[in-house]
């Protein structure tokens, strides 16, 4: 009897910590458990403890067999995502949450390093509030009305300009208006993945993807980044090895990096993503922080396997949204029934007639020349502070409001972000960057928000302290 009972509580141990794994999503559906052998090795428990807890699982559905190949996650394994409980700052876990959470919700004063976005004082406040004066004057319906399914006519007419300047030839069919880049992103996800499916992300990569994909209950693996972009071999083999579904990057000024891939590297990535079958992704929210347009793979691929997402609320205003995505035209046509199942209709027509009315005049493009200036010299002065204290960036970008830079020593970048809250700093740890967990040394800087030399007091203060 004794026997029996010990038994029957090791198979449930056994259990228990599979389901942990699956509620963790480190196991996701389709994934392949360990051999009976190897997690009998792993949990200290007998191979026909093992065999009881795979059989028992099985029969419950959450697991299936394979003859031949072993024991898979099904989908009815997987628990619906559950949310943090609300914490201090202080005591949640660093991911990306954290950082997105702390950049949001911090007073308007409080200096944020950081964040994703430019001081409200470097953005073309003047000339949203003509294209505001403007639109007031205009019929009730841009007032009251839902927006049409694809967006309005007259901004996409101006990305498809924009697009064409680049060598991108794209149609009216080939291009729909969302709320915001990153909605763009979750319809693009909602039609493309499955739970289960494998997803290719840099390694770092902007940490909101990895938050996205999360919720898309996705497995995500990470492709090493180099200053001329991804590692080539290291994605071809990683194809060849997980057939992943989806690659996702940032061309223009990559997210946290700002490295620009050379034209060679897009060039093999293209050519495996075609021998793989393999989509693409391609944010290009940063292009215009580029001095000159470096090449782009949606132009290399003329939009068969790439798909173009990108918004303005970085250049011109995160209050007034608006993003787009360009793909072929009968995955934009499944994209609008998603965008209307979701959200009924397109983006807002008032936040769609502002961006329109700035973009169709010559200011946006006198101030994206003076942000480029400014944010050059920016990039130089904070370089320069950063250096007193031994904190090097890893590349000189070309354009845009990132520095991402190793911190002198053993420092984890995560507990000087922690220590850097009680200074009333927010920071940006480089392993939320890292699904592989590899930036432990990183750090992300904004150089517009870097102006003040407290700024730098403030973090000496908090990597003494870490």
């Amino acid at each position: 009897m004794m026997t029996g009972d010990l038994k029957e509580t090791r198979t449930d141990s056994v259990i228990r910590a599979i389901k942990g794994r699956i509620g963790s999503r480190a196991l996701v559906e389709g994934d392949r458990l360990p051999s009976i052998r190897s997690l009998a090795s792993t949990l200290g428990v007998s191979p026909s403890t093992v065999v009881s807890a795979y059989d028992l699982m099985a029969a419950e559905g959450l697991i299936k067999a394979r003859p031949g190949s072993g024991f898979y996650v099904s989908g009815q394994a997987l628990p619906p995502l559950t949310l943090t409980q609300a914490s201090t700052p202080q005591a949640r876990a660093i991911d990306p949450f954290w950082v997105s959470r702390l950049s949001l919700d911090a007073e308007p004063d409080m200096p944020k390093p950081g964040c994703g976005w430019l001081p409200a004082d470097w953005m073309p406040n003047d000339a949203m509030r003509r294209a505001l004066r403007h639109a007031a004057r205009s019929g009730d319906e841009l007032l009251s009305f839902y927006g049409s399914t694809k967006g309005s006519v007259t901004l996409r007419r101006l990305l498809l300009a924009r697009l064409a300047e680049e060598g991108l030839e794209a149609e009216p069919d080939n291009l729909m208006l969302t709320n915001t880049g990153t909605q763009a992103l979750d319809l693009v996800c909602r039609f493309l993945l499955r739970p289960g499916d494998v997803v290719v992300v840099d390694d770092p990569c902007y940490f909101n993807f990895q938050a996205m994909l999360k919720v898309h209950q996705v497995r995500l693996v990470s492709v090493p980044y180099t200053p001329s972009g991804p590692d080539t071999a290291a994605f071809e083999a990683l194809l060849a090895a997980e057939r992943p579904k989806l690659y996702l990057t940032n061309t223009g000024l990559h997210n946290p990096t700002g490295a620009t891939p050379s034209p060679q590297s897009l060039h093999r990535l293209l050519s495996s993503a075609a021998r793989h079958d393999l989509t693409i992704v391609e944010d290009d929210i940063f292009a215009d922080f580029e001095p000159e347009p470096s090449s782009r793979l949606a132009t290399f691929d003329g939009l068969q396997r790439v798909i173009r997402i990108g918004s303005f609320s970085k250049t011109l205003s995160a209050s007034v949204r608006c993003g787009y995505i360009a793909a072929k035209s009968n995955w934009i046509e499944g994209l609008v029934d998603l965008q209307v199942a979701t959200n009924f209709g397109g983006p807002s027509p008032l936040a769609a007639e502002l961006l329109s009315e700035i973009l169709s005049g010559g200011s946006y493009r006198k101030h994206m020349e003076d942000l480029r200036r400014k944010l050059a010299r920016a990039r130089r002065d904070v370089t320069e502070r950063l250096s007193r204290l031994d904190i090097e960036p890893w590349i000189q970008p070309r354009g845009g409001f990132y520095l991402w830079c190793r911190l002198p020593g053993n420092l984890d970048s995560g507990r000087v972000a922690q220590a850097a809250l009680a200074e009333g700093l927010v920071l940006a740890p480089g392993n939320v960057f890292s699904s592989a967990q590899t930036a432990t040394n990183f750090m992300r800087f904004n150089v517009g928000f870097m102006m003040d030399q407290t700024i730098y007091d403030r973090l000496s203060k908090a990597m003494a302290a870490a």
